[in-house]
């Protein structure tokens, strides 16, 4: 049974990522329309020939990769119950201790060694495509490094969060989802504190924007839209990447404009204000609180779905190797569902985040008056990030957490 299960297993994966390496290499369109060619939103109008070829195949080899990483992980939790693994994981956490939350960090340590052992090949399959096109900047060294610091973050991240998990699911046998989605949300919100001023400068270096003239044109710019900001942070990205970006992070007085150093040297004055303007529209318009109150409403779903569900998977326990929903080794099986979860729900998310974005861009081109500005900066990254201008359209509602550049582009030229 336990074979039959994983041979069904491994070729729907692999019949999975066939239909979608047709889709996306044969079947789905990426061109404009003809009646858009020759127009700003046209990208033989801004992209050289070589620049058209080389963001084809990107796009259509990062988006494959994409649509493969979440049902390999899937597929992974769900090798890992049928095997037996997690349950020999979780022999050797209770042979180390009769404390409940060093059997927790003993479990998880081995869980996460092997995800990030066996899910190893697939990361740096993209960081490979990425350097190979010029998108990333970043060494196998600097590379590594940022991989062993998310696997420690996401370790200690996780250790609470499962270590609380666990004990709930021990003291409220039926409810103990109700309970996790209420501890959630004050974790959630002492996160968003922490993200900007402990976690994320693990990876960079963050410092006040260096030039002074610009700086004080984003703050002209926040002083109008009342907006209580005193700095605009740089990140050191030249190191990592080609691409271009920069976003708000944080709430209250953690909250940061943070532009990373290759926008600074890539585009104009204008484009930036622009940019800086679109962030400043998230601000004005709360999107960080109503993503916040999104994400629990969400969650709060998802738990209850999720608790549901493992106690119809129960009804297999023999065969996941799982003795009940409270003990560890159900942790993969937790993993497996609320994973299949946000991905199912990802179009939705992304869709509040497209309309948020569209939002931003409103915002900024009203605050700017600048459309020319606007479709220069939506050109420009296009060409450096390789981006397709009008993706297929599975790729819009999986990936896209921003319009399409074909959207932001035809926006901006109407508002001239």
């Amino acid at each position: 049974m336990v074979r039959k299960w994983a041979f069904n297993a491994v070729f729907a994966y692999l019949l999975f990522g066939v239909l979608m390496y047709a889709y996306l290499f044969y079947l789905a369109d990426a061109s404009v329309p003809h009646s858009l060619k020759g127009t700003s939103v046209d990208p033989s109008t801004f992209m050289n020939h070589r620049e058209l070829m080389l963001s084809e195949e990107y796009s259509k080899i990062k988006n494959l990769l994409f649509f493969l990483s979440s049902p390999y992980e899937w597929l992974f939790y769900f090798l890992v119950l049928i095997f037996g693994v997690s349950r020999t994981f979780e022999k050797w956490a209770e042979k180390t201790s009769r404390f409940h939350i060093i059997r927790s960090a003993v479990y998880l340590f081995w869980l996460s060694l092997a995800s990030f052992i066996v899910t190893f090949p697939l990361s740096y399959l993209s960081h490979s495509v990425s350097k190979a096109y010029h998108i990333s900047t970043q060494n196998f060294h600097s590379w590594m490094k940022d991989e062993l610091i998310d696997f420690w973050v996401n370790f200690a991240l996780m250790f609470i969060v499962v270590t609380v998990l666990y004990a709930l699911m021990k003291k409220f046998k039926k409810r103990w989802w109700l309970a996790a989605w209420i501890l959630s949300i004050p974790f959630t919100i002492f996160m968003m504190f922490l993200q900007p001023v402990v976690i994320d400068p693990l990876y960079n270096d963050f410092y006040p924007l260096k030039d002074k003239q610009l700086e004080t044109k984003i703050l002209e710019m926040a002083a109008k839209a009342d907006i209580p900001a005193k700095h605009v942070y740089e990140v050191n990205m030249s190191e990592k990447t080609n691409s271009l970006n920069a976003y708000v992070t944080g709430i209250g007085s953690n909250s940061r404009i943070v532009l990373w150093d290759t926008t600074l040297e890539k585009l104009s004055d204008k484009e930036i204000l622009f940019i800086m303007a679109h962030e400043m529209g998230h601000y004005v318009e709360k999107h960080i609180y109503f993503g916040i109150a999104g994400y629990l409403l969400l969650s709060l779903v998802g738990l209850w779905i999720t608790a549901k569900w493992m106690e119809k998977c129960m009804a297999r326990k023999n065969e996941l190797k799982v003795k009940g929903i409270s003990n560890l080794s159900s942790l993969p099986l937790f993993f497996l569902l609320t994973s299949i979860l946000l991905f199912a729900a990802s179009p939705l998310t992304n869709w509040v985040s497209r309309y948020e974005e569209t939002r931003a861009d409103r915002y900024a081109m009203e605050m700017t008056h600048d459309s020319a500005s606007a479709v220069k900066t939506f050109q420009d990254l296009t060409r450096t990030g390789l981006s397709e201008v009008d993706p297929p359209w599975l790729v819009k509602i999986f990936r896209y957490g921003h319009p399409t550049m074909r959207e932001r582009i035809e926006r901006a030229d109407s508002s001239k």
